[in-house]
C-alpha cells in the first residue's frame, strides 16, 4: 500500500501563530528585566533586554514574514501547534539562564525551564544564587504555564477565535471534557485568565506582610499556577511562619478546582460548586489522605518546632494532590508509607480544569464507577449500566478514550522508570522521579528528594524526564499523536 505525507497540516499558519505567541513571551520578558534594573542587576537587566528583542524579532519574522494561503486551522494544525509552542517557549525562555550564568549548561537550562512552564517545578539551581530577575522570571514562566500558553493567546487574539479556538481551546485544557462558560472561545480564555490574575493578586497582597513584595510576588506566581518554585533552597520551610502556610493551602487548593467552578461561584451561582461530584470526590479524597498521614506521624512521633504532624499531613496533601510540591517539612523520614499515598495523590492530581497535574480526579471518578458497573454485571450480565457524573450519563467512547487514557498514562511512568535505573537510579526512586515528571509534580525522593537534587541526575535523564514533563502537561494524546504514522501519512 503506497503512502504520501499529508496535504492538509497547513503548516505557515502553524509558523505564524507560533511567531505571534513568541512576540507574547517577549513582553513577558519586561518584568524581569525591570525588576533587575531595580535591584541594580544592570547585566541581568542588559540579557533580559538583549533576549527579549531576539525573541521579539524571531517572533515577528514568522508572524509576518509567513504568508499562509489560508488562516484555516483545524485539528491537526492545533495538536501541532500546541506541542510546538511550549518547545519553543522552553528554547526562548532559558536563554536568561544561560547568559546570566544561572545553569551550568543547555540540559540544566532546558530542564529548569520546562519545568517551569509545565509547572511541575524540579529544579536544578539554588535559588540563593541567583539574581531577583531571574527568579522572577522562573515562577513567571510558572504563571504563563500554570493555565496554559495557548489559552492565554485565544485571549489576546481574536483572529483565532474562528474555527482553530475550538481545536486549540480542546488540544491544551485539561481534562475528559471541555467546557465553555461562554459562547465564543476568547470570551471563556478571558474569563478564565481574569479569574487567574485576581487570585494572584489577592494571594501575593495576603503574603506580603509575612514575606516582603519580592518573596511575596514570586510565591503568588508559583502557588496559583500549583508550579512550587521557590526563592528560597528550603521553600516554605524557610519562613517558618504558620500563616505563610495555610495561606498558600488555601490557594493551592484553589489551584485544583476547576476554574470554571471557580467562575460560577464568583458569579454567585454556588450550587454549581456543590452539585459537583468531583468537588466532593476532591475535598474527600483529601480529607482521607491527610488522616491517614496524620495517624502515621503520631505513630512515629514525628514533629520538629515548626510543622506539627497536622499541618504536616493537610498541607502536604494538598501541595501533593494540586501537583503544587511545596513541603512544610521532609517526608522521607517518616518512611515510604507517607510517600506511597503521596505518590497515589500525585497520579490523580486534581479537578480538570485547574491548573494542577497528574492524569487528573475525573477519569479517576470514572474509572471507579466503571469497574463498579463492570463488577455488577458480573451477576447481573444482561443489565444496562452507565457511569454517571453531575447528573450526566458518560458516552462509552469517552469512558473507552477514559481508560486507554489512564493505562499509557502508567505505561509511560513504569518504561521511564525503567530507564532511569539503567543510569543506577534506585527503583523506587526511580518511579517517585518518573511520576513526578509526569504529573507535573516537583516532588523528589532519594536520588532527587531532600538531601538529594535534580542537578545530580546524569544528562540524558533530565533530556527523559523534560520529555516526560511536557507530555504530561499536555495530557499524554497531544504530544504523542504528533509521533504516530497516521498524524503525519494519509494510505
Amino acid at each position: 500500500m503506497s503512502t504520501t505525507l499529508s496535504q492538509d497540516i497547513n503548516f505557515p499558519i502553524v509558523l505564524r501563530v507560533v511567531g505571534w505567541l513568541l512576540m507574547i513571551e517577549s513582553q513577558f520578558m519586561l518584568l524581569p528585566m525591570g525588576v533587575a534594573w531595580y535591584y541594580g542587576e544592570n547585566q541581568v537587566a542588559l540579557v533580559f533586554l538583549v533576549t527579549l528583542l531576539a525573541t521579539l524579532g524571531a517572533g515577528a519574522a514568522m508572524a509576518y514574514g509567513i504568508k499562509p494561503s489560508t488562516r484555516s486551522m483545524r485539528k491537526r494544525e492545533g495538536l501541532l501547534l500546541t506541542s510546538l509552542v511550549w518547545i519553543f517557549f522552553s528554547i526562548f525562555g532559558m536563554i536568561p539562564l544561560l547568559a546570566t550564568d544561572s545553569v551550568p549548561s543547555v540540559t540544566d537550562a532546558f530542564f529548569e525551564t520546562m519545568a517551569g512552564f509545565t509547572t511541575t517545578g524540579s529544579s536544578v539551581v539554588i535559588p540563593e544564587n541567583l539574581s531577583h530577575g531571574v527568579l522572577l522570571w522562573r515562577s513567571l514562566m510558572q504563571w504563563i504555564g500554570g493555565l496554559g500558553i495557548i489559552l492565554f493567546t485565544l485571549a489576546v487574539l481574536p483572529m483565532l477565535n474562528y474555527k482553530g479556538g475550538i481545536a486549540l481551546f480542546n488540544a491544551e485544557v485539561t481534562g475528559i471534557t471541555h467546557e465553555r462558560m461562554r459562547p465564543r472561545v476568547n470570551q471563556t480564555a478571558k474569563s478564565l485568565w481574569a479569574i487567574y490574575l485576581v487570585l494572584t493578586i489577592v494571594l501575593g497582597f495576603m503574603l506580603y506582610p509575612a514575606m516582603g513584595g519580592f518573596d511575596a510576588t514570586c510565591h503568588a506566581l508559583s502557588t496559583i499556577s500549583t508550579g512550587g518554585f521557590s526563592t528560597k533552597s528550603n521553600g516554605l520551610i524557610f519562613w517558618r511562619s504558620y500563616y505563610v502556610a495555610y495561606v498558600v493551602m488555601a490557594f493551592m487548593f484553589l489551584g485544583g478546582i476547576n476554574f470554571s467552578l471557580i467562575y460560577f461561584t464568583a458569579l454567585g451561582k454556588f450550587k454549581r460548586l456543590w452539585r459537583s461530584s468531583i468537588f466532593k470526590w476532591y475535598v474527600c479524597i483529601i480529607f482521607i489522605a491527610a488522616t491517614l498521614i496524620f495517624i502515621r506521624a503520631l505513630h512515629q512521633g514525628y514533629s520538629d518546632d515548626f510543622s506539627e504532624p497536622a499541618l504536616f499531613a493537610i498541607f502536604d496533601t494538598v501541595s501533593a494532590i494540586t501537583s503544587t510540591g511545596y513541603i512544610t517539612a521532609s517526608y522521607e523520614p517518616t518512611g515510604e508509607f507517607i510517600s506511597m499515598i503521596l505518590m497515589v495523590l500525585m497520579f490523580f492530581g486534581g479537578m480538570a480544569g485547574s491548573t494542577s497535574g497528574g492524569a487528573k480526579l475525573d477519569r479517576f471518578v470514572v474509572l471507579f464507577k466503571n469497574c463498579k458497573n463492570e463488577l455488577y454485571k458480573v451477576l447481573h450480565p444482561n443489565s444496562v449500566t452507565a457511569v454517571w457524573i453531575d447528573g450526566k450519563a458518560m458516552p462509552q467512547a469517552r469512558i473507552n478514550k477514559v481508560t486507554a487514557f489512564l493505562a499509557i498514562y502508567v505505561l509511560i511512568i513504569v518504561v521511564v522508570a525503567i530507564v532511569l535505573t539503567a543510569f543506577n537510579i534506585p527503583l523506587f526512586d526511580a518511579l517517585f522521579s518518573s511520576m513526578s515528571a509526569i504529573s507535573n509534580v516537583g516532588l523528589g525522593y532519594g536520588v532527587t528528594g531532600v538531601d538529594g537534587s535534580w542537578a545530580a541526575l546524569p544528562d540524558a535523564v533530565k533530556w527523559i524526564l523534560s520529555f516526560e514533563m511536557l507530555v504530561g502537561r499536555l495530557e499524554l494524546f497531544t504530544v504523542l499523536v504528533v509521533f504516530s504514522r497516521s498524524f503525519w501519512v494519509k494510505d
